[in-house]
Parts: structure tokens; C-alpha cells; sequence
């Protein structure tokens, strides 16, 4: 799919996600096979930009392009503004955030919270659209709730407004990431729409995608909460859709050498302890399907220092591939 003048030849993406989808993710996961990788949310608001949290949010350096920045705020000018600050820090793709069902943004009324107000929707996109010179994005859900889908309607709004691609996660707000998400409203979105469509909502395996694909009409799939430890869940996809053929899940060495490289990459990018405390939760979602799994957070998640993490980690796989139970010393 064509978003502006970057060709996407995957199509499969990453979803944005915050505390996530931060630079050393989205760059593991774009080279395991991902055609684009979206960042997590950055406020619009300027007197925050300038926190140690925003500036590792908008750290590019080095990142393959196209670079798709995500956007959250709820005032037109501001969040033009936004735009423009990014793009002249690297994002060669912006993406506004209208999707996000957590309270504490939807409360500010930012997220899937402007889809209650189509006139804000409008403008918003409108001054977004005319502040940059690079394609501008949207993501949304299929409405505010059950009573009111009105994701056919928000997406209208944004083709005319010069949005060049839009997401849908198939679910609306008030059902946050419960139940099941549902394509009928993608497709229906779909069909009206003369730009791209990606479908996202419980996509976890090749088949689903190659499912929600043939169910939308979508023009591509987006994942989010299925990669969280299964990065390599992108390459599946791809292949998949492309021959038709299963690829063989990775080996435990690869696993470990992922999952190592990881760890070095989230070291090296935030430091420590930073580094170090946000890594556990990546360890715990790769080990999740392992019996010992509980043992293994316990463990791991008392290692102070990189070098102890990596450690650590080290052996459990070590163990795991010798074919023996890992030997987790008792948790205190």
C-alpha cells in the first residue's frame, strides 16, 4: 500500500502503544519483518516535550524510514503544531491519535474521545493536514459505543480532509480491549473509502490476518497486543500472506538472541535503572508461555543492574534449550 511517497510492502504494521512501541521495539520489530512501525503517543502539548519521557519518544536517530509519529491532544492549533515540531524532527509520517480509550486521555478529551464531537474531528484533521508537508494518518475506532458507531462517519470526514491513511481497531471505546473486536464496520468503512484502509483488532495469528483481510477489504492489517513478545509474529504474517505457507515458529536460540538483543538495545537506549525496570515486562511477555514462567518474572525482576538482567536471561534460555528445567534460584 502507498501511504503519500513511502510504498509499505508488508502489510502488516505496528500498532502504536504506549510504553511499548518506544524506539529499540519499533526498531526490532520493522527488522523481524513489520512494514511499518507507528510510536507510541506524544503529547501536543509544548510544555512537556522537553520531559526525559517525551524525548525518548521522539528519538528517530537511526530509525529506517518512512518514521510515523503519533500524535494525541485535542486543540487544532496545537496539535498542528505538534505536527509541524515533529516533522521537522524526522517523522516523515504523522499520525493522529483518535483511538486511545484510556481514561486519564479521554477525560482530556483527546483519543477516542473527539469521535463524540465530528465538527472538532474536522478541524483538527483539517489544521493537522495543512500544517505539514508530509502524509498525515489517522486511527480510530468504529465509534464512541454501541448506540453510536460512527466510524463510517469520522472516516468520510477524514478522506475529505486530506488524510492519506486510516486505521480502524474494531472495536468502540467503551469496550476498551474486552470482548471481540468486530470487521463488519472496517469493511463498511472500507467500501465508502478511496484511501487506504488498515484493519486492527485481535489479529494474533497468519491466518487471523489473512482472515480479517478477505473479511474488510482492508488494504493492510495492524498489530498490537499480539507482538507484545512474539515480535517475530510480523514475519509469520508477511510470509504468510504473501505465499500461503507457514513459517516455523523460531527456534529457542533465536528466541534468546532476540530477546538478548533486546535487552541490550533497551539498555543502551534509557540506561540504568531505567532500562533494567522497563525491560521486565518485555522479559515476562516472552517467557508467558512457559510453565516457569511466574518463577522466572520473580527472579528476573530482582536483578538490579544490565548486566545482571542479561545474565539472567542468559541462562534461563541456556537451560531451556540444554533441555533441562532452568534452575531459578528462590525468589525472595
Amino acid at each position: 500500500m502507498q501511504i503519500g511517497p513511502y510504498r509499505i510492502d508488508a502489510p502488516v504494521m505496528l500498532a502504536p502503544m504506549a510504553g511499548v512501541t518506544d524506539k529499540p521495539f519499533r526498531l526490532l520489530c520493522k527488522r523481524l519483518g513489520a512494514g511499518l512501525a507507528v510510536s507510541e503517543m506524544t503529547i501536543s502539548d509544548p510544555r512537556f516535550w522537553n520531559t526525559n519521557k517525551s524525548l525518548h519518544r521522539m528519538d528517530h536517530d537511526g530509525e529506517p524510514s518512512p518514521v510515523s509519529v503519533q500524535i494525541a491532544g485535542t486543540e487544532p492549533e496545537q496539535l498542528a503544531h505538534a505536527a509541524r515540531h515533529n516533522a521537522d524532527h524526522g517523522a516523515q509520517i504523522i499520525d493522529i491519535n483518535m483511538g486511545c480509550p484510556a481514561k486519564k486521555v479521554c477525560n482530556a478529551w483527546a483519543g477516542s474521545a473527539l469521535m463524540r464531537d465530528e465538527a472538532l474531528v474536522g478541524r483538527i484533521l483539517e489544521a493537522v493536514v495543512k500544517a505539514v508537508d508530509v502524509p498525515v494518518t489517522l486511527k480510530i475506532r468504529t465509534g464512541w459505543d454501541c448506540d453510536h458507531r460512527n466510524g463510517p462517519v469520522i472516516a468520510r470526514i477524514a478522506e475529505a480532509s486530506g488524510i492519506a491513511s486510516l486505521a480502524v481497531h474494531g472495536r468502540t471505546r467503551d469496550q476498551h480491549y474486552t470482548g471481540t473486536a468486530e470487521y463488519d464496520t472496517i469493511a463498511a468503512i472500507k467500501a465508502a473509502l478511496r484511501i487506504p484502509v488498515v484493519a486492527n483488532g485481535d489479529i494474533d495469528s497468519p491466518e487471523k490476518a489473512a482472515h480479517v483481510l478477505a473479511t474488510t477489504g482492508a488494504d493492510a492489517v495492524m498489530i498490537g497486543r499480539a507482538a507484545q513478545g512474539r515480535p517475530w509474529l510480523f514475519r509469520e504474517v508477511a510470509h504468510y500472506l504473501a505465499t500461503g505457507e507457514r513459517l516455523p515458529p523460531p527456534s529457542l536460540q533465536e528466541v534468546r538472541d532476540i530477546l538478548l538483543g533486546h535487552l541490550e538495545a533497551l539498555h543502551g537506549f534509557y540506561g540504568e535503572p531505567q532500562g533494567v525496570r522497563i525491560a521486565r515486562k518485555h522479559l515476562g511477555w516472552y517467557a508467558k508461555d512457559r510453565p516457569e514462567n511466574i518463577a522466572f518474572r520473580a527472579v528476573v525482576n530482582r536483578a538490579e543492574s544490565a548486566d545482571e538482567q542479561v545474565r539472567l536471561t542468559r541462562d534461563y534460555f541456556d537451560a531451556l534449550i540444554a533441555g533441562a528445567v532452568p534452575d531459578l534460584p528462590a525468589a525472595a
